[in-house]
């Protein structure tokens, strides 16, 4: 069971935008509000544009129309809005606001650049006459292949602006992964940079992006911002400098979109190779997202968010929604966390005055080892919160992160969702107290249950997350591919959302998510999460971080097989081994404790430091990994496709 280590005082909860607006609809209690915001969630809903201060062009007439049945909810019906106006413009127009500061960007090598509503209120204008004068109309695909700069969110805002889509695609993708997005999406344009700078390097994309153009016939135009000043081959046919289609000062007339006309095409990696296209609509993704971080995670206009993101991930577009529809501040940065040395992360929050940091529970493994003058020496006084998504917490590292840059008093917000959910469905909202590693609530609106295999609701045993009802937010769909899209998510119990994820709820009301449901082993009719064995395996003072998959058993179907990264060199690793085996049989018995253990130099992560157990498993039994290219590390694959050689 677990036990809760953060307690809000009642005079902190008073103080939280979920708590007033709660009260204000008449409820001083979160679990009777949730239970009311699913009881009716067309009232729901309305009640929540109200309080984050949407802008309609047009009024909707009616909530929510389910006559497509529950997987294409009708949201918003005869609205009109733009998400670009509600990020910048009403900003921008207001003389109390126009003036205050939006975006701050941070390059690898230090420098800054700072835009204020109003400033970015008169680049996107520009960017949005140029793409127009391009030829760019409503509902093009534009594709957008570029690492964390201001113009990377200048882009997305001017061809919403336009009523275009916009599709981002990770910085760290190859040209193979960059084309099939672009095929997919058929997008007509494509926006990148000649390259950016990670670590101190140059890394350059152009060159890429023209392998990848080759590939997708779709795209008429490269639209090219100059970061790093290199030469880098140019098509005069084709290719446009993107100071040139900044000329047009005067402001845009901005298309008033239908709410549910699409904004965004966001691709998943599958385990085939074949991307998924989550699309997205103006008035689903970004008032979800502007939901969770303003009324759930409590960003205000005087605060800062800063996710550690790429805007190819579901966090990049939340973090730019989450705060900019909320009148904050956000942080934009191009570097890595530990570079040029482990405190970067934390200058990050002293210099900008972060508020609000996002992080992923590997990267604090990452650091926690290395000592305590690199956090205790910069002033973190700001924070307010840190959120934490992308994969399951340990034990450790939650408690480090909690005891040591929290202090005991910042909590820390478990987020867990995904990017056809754009945002969460599980999180630790602020009223309530925050237990290590856990989720203390369903977000309001989300009306989720634990699923045994029958379709009975149960507790205290390992099920299936699934979501009862639709939210605004909700994917409309895969792009192109709706058979696909119901196989994902609907065809296992009727009008039921089945996520993925396996997930325990205890007595108390706390929520634990053990691993993705298709990552879960079954090992002789048990199952287990692989985060729960890994768990048990960075307990040890000499493992760093550990990676857990299922392979198959002639006699027991599945048997775990763990991988370990040690935190020190000049280790006995054999010693190791053999410890790391006595605690996991002490710990889980020996019918699952891990068959094999190896120690590792790194495991397969992306650039926002999630372990890819997919592409451990598939390099360990010597298979085709499909879509690996998310990954920040691949070299790291070839030490674990030696370590057996399966037949």
């Amino acid at each position: 069971m677990a036990k809760a280590v953060w307690h809000p005082s009642d005079s902190y909860i008073k103080t939280t935008r979920l708590y007033n607006w709660m009260k204000s609809l008449g409820f001083d209690q979160y679990d009777s509000f949730h239970q009311e915001s699913v009881n009716d969630i067309a009232w729901f809903w309305d009640q929540a544009v109200k309080e984050l201060n949407i802008k309609w062009f047009q009024e909707y007439s009616q909530t929510l129309d389910l006559s497509n049945g529950i997987p294409y909810p009708e949201w918003f019906v005869g609205g009109k809005m733009n998400v670009a106006y509600n990020c910048v413009d009403k900003w921008a127009e207001n003389a109390t606001t126009g003036n205050k500061d939006a975006l701050v960007w941070e390059g690898d090598n230090g420098e800054t650049k700072t835009y204020t509503f109003v400033e970015l209120h008169k680049e996107v204008n520009k960017v949005a006459n140029g793409l127009k004068n391009l030829g760019i109309k409503k509902q093009d695909v534009v594709s957008i292949y570029m690492p964390m700069l201001p113009e990377t969110v200048i882009a997305m805002l001017a061809v919403a602006k336009i009523g275009a889509i916009f599709s981002p695609a990770f910085s760290g993708y190859k040209a193979d992964a960059v084309a099939k997005r672009l095929n997919a999406s058929q997008a007509k344009w494509l926006i990148t940079t000649d390259g950016f700078f990670r670590r101190g390097k140059e890394i350059p994309l152009k060159e890429e992006a023209d392998k990848a153009v080759m590939q997708a016939p779709s795209v008429r135009k490269v639209i090219m911002v100059r970061r790093t000043k290199s030469n880098v081959p140019w098509d005069e046919t084709r290719d446009v400098d993107w100071k040139e289609i900044r000329q047009n000062v005067s402001d845009f007339n901005i298309e008033e979109t239908n709410g549910n006309d699409p904004l965004m095409i966001l691709y998943t990696s599958g385990t085939t190779g074949k991307p998924k296209g989550a699309l997205h609509t103006h008035h689903g993704f970004p008032i979800k997202s502007s939901f969770d971080a303003g009324i759930c995670m409590d960003v205000q206009p005087e605060d800062t968010l800063f996710w550690y993101t790429d805007m190819g991930w579901m966090m990049g577009p939340f973090m730019v929604f989450g705060g900019l529809m909320n009148g904050a501040r956000i942080v934009v940065f191009e570097g890595t966390p530990d570079y040029p040395e482990p405190d970067r992360i934390w200058r990050l929050v002293e210099n900008h005055r972060v508020t609000h940091l996002g992080i992923s529970p590997t990267l604090i493994r990452s650091l926690m080892g290395l000592g305590d003058n690199w956090y205790s020496t910069r002033d973190l006084s700001t924070l307010k919160m840190i959120g934490s998504t992308g994969e399951p917490w340990n034990p450790e590292p939650w408690m480090w992160l909690f005891e040591n840059v929290c202090k005991g008093k910042v909590p820390i917000f478990n987020y867990s969702g995904g990017t056809e959910i754009s945002g969460g469905i599980l999180g630790n909202v602020l009223v309530k107290p925050i237990s290590p590693i856990t989720f203390n609530a369903a977000l309001p609106g989300m009306d989720i249950d634990v699923f045994d295999e029958q379709g009975h609701s149960v507790e205290n045993e390992v099920g299936e997350l699934v979501i009862k009802q639709p939210w605004v937010g909700m994917t409309y769909g895969f792009y192109q591919e709706p058979k696909r899209y119901e196989e994902a998510y609907w065809n296992r119990w009727e009008n039921t959302w089945v996520h993925g994820d396996w997930v325990i709820k205890d007595q108390e009301g706390f929520f634990t998510i053990t691993g993705r449901s298709d990552d879960t082993l079954n090992v002789a009719g048990k199952r287990i999460g692989p985060a729960e064995i890994e768990s048990i395996l960075v307990e040890h003072d000499d493992v760093l971080e550990a990676g857990v998959i299922g392979i198959p058993h002639d006699v027991k179907g599945e048997v775990p097989v763990g991988f370990v990264v040690l935190n020190k060199s000049n280790i006995n690793e054999v010693l190791v081994l053999e410890e790391l085996k006595t605690l996991s049989i002490a710990k889980l018995g020996k019918a699952l404790s891990p068959s094999e253990l190896y120690i590792v130099q790194d495991l397969p992560k992306t650039r926002n430091a999630k372990v890819m157990r997919r592409a451990i498993k598939t390099a360990y039994l010597n298979k085709d990994g499909g879509d690996l290219s998310a990954l920040e590390n691949p070299q790291c694959l070839e030490e674990i496709r030696n370590l057996k050689n399966f037949v």
